[in-house]
């Protein structure tokens, strides 16, 4: 198998070494607007340079991998369906509504694979804990509780393209949330707040420092999700299922960056997570080799662009909450299953 990648920075890097050592990955082409990574990403793992993204698709690849800047998605999604090829994508489709479902319309209409890329589905904690909630164990579910925390704030640069915290960050939380429960949200109320960091303050109009929203679900269900930009103690990723006969967590371990005040409780983390290519290594790599095995033919894709649509349309939701501080239902949001 020949695999395209078009995007050689952190995550493309990630997933470039992944394929590249994968059995079933006979070689790979790769490209980025700056040539230099490219070349040096290509030297380091022994793989093949293109000069640009016109080579991806006219020096015969079986399949895409996208992780160039959020920007150039939608249209390298199109042009992969275009070809009649397989494309894997992080998240997310396009920069905005309308960009996302032009950018599906061109898959459905070629009738082409889209497996987008929430590494959560693939983590082993949101695996066990989507598994107690589907089996029973919890009973019936009442509450949940999801958290996103960044150890540091990502460069101003990327605030004002980023498509803002509840798009960009707590967007997986939302995509976890109605994996791990298998329920859709139906209302939402959120707000966020530019505290802290004066990056955030300067970039108000484009991002927040630090969001909440609580969302009901179609059963019910309260779930209330945070993300912050900033979390000196380290990376902190949870999410807290609470039903009728148990309660589970994801993510608290020894290296999860939480000090507890009660004199007999746990010490702190000796060594916090730092960043998400540490916290989910191993989520990363199962995901690109599920891709492989779906273009292969070997498994359904496990997250098409329909259910990032849905994750997108709650974060839509939660920034039309916070702009106009009122609840939105997501029927006001386009792109609703019918």
């Amino acid at each position: 198998m020949r695999i395209g990648l078009i995007g050689a920075g952190r995550i493309g890097t990630i997933h470039a070494t992944t394929l590249s050592r994968h059995r079933d990955v006979g070689s790979l082409i790769i490209t980025d607007v700056d040539t230099a990574r490219a070349h040096d990403l290509a030297d380091r793992l022994g793989e093949t340079v293109a000069p640009g993204v016109d080579e991806i698709f006219t020096w015969g690849v079986d399949a895409v991998v996208i992780t160039a800047a959020t920007s150039a998605h939608g249209e390298l999604i199109g042009r992969a369906a275009r070809s009649g090829l397989p494309v894997f994508c992080e998240k997310p489709i396009a920069v905005d509504m309308q960009g996302t479902l032009n950018a599906l319309a061109e898959v459905d209409a070629a009738g082409t694979v889209l497996q987008m890329g929430f590494q959560r589905r693939f983590d082993s904690g949101y695996v066990t804990a989507r598994e107690a909630v589907r089996s029973g164990r919890l009973g019936r579910l009442h509450t949940v509780r999801a958290l996103s925390a960044d150890q540091a704030p990502p460069p101003a640069g990327y605030l004002t393209g980023s498509g803002g915290i509840f798009r960009d960050c707590m967007i997986h939380d939302l995509d976890a949330v109605r994996w791990v429960t298998g329920r859709e949200v139906v209302t939402v109320y959120a707000a966020g707040s530019d505290a802290g960091n004066p990056v955030f303050r300067e970039a108000h109009a484009f991002d927040c420092a630090t969001a909440a929203a609580v969302l009901t679900l179609e059963d019910g269900t309260l779930v209330t999700a945070t993300a912050a930009r900033v979390n000196g103690a380290g990376y902190d990723v949870r999410m807290e299922l609470a039903g009728e006969l148990d309660t589970v967590v994801v993510g608290l371990d020894d290296r999860t960056p939480v000090a507890s005040t009660e004199p007999a409780g746990p010490p702190p983390a000796d060594k916090p997570w730092t960043g998400f290519l540490e916290r989910f290594a191993a989520a990363y790599e199962a995901e690109v080799a599920a891709f492989v095995e779906v273009v292969r033919g070997e498994r359904a894709n496990p997250c098409d662009g329909r259910e990032a649509l849905q994750a997108l349309r709650v974060a839509e939701a939660c920034e039309l909450s916070r702009r106009e501080h009122r609840p939105v239902n997501l029927g006001e949001i386009p792109g609703g299953r019918d």
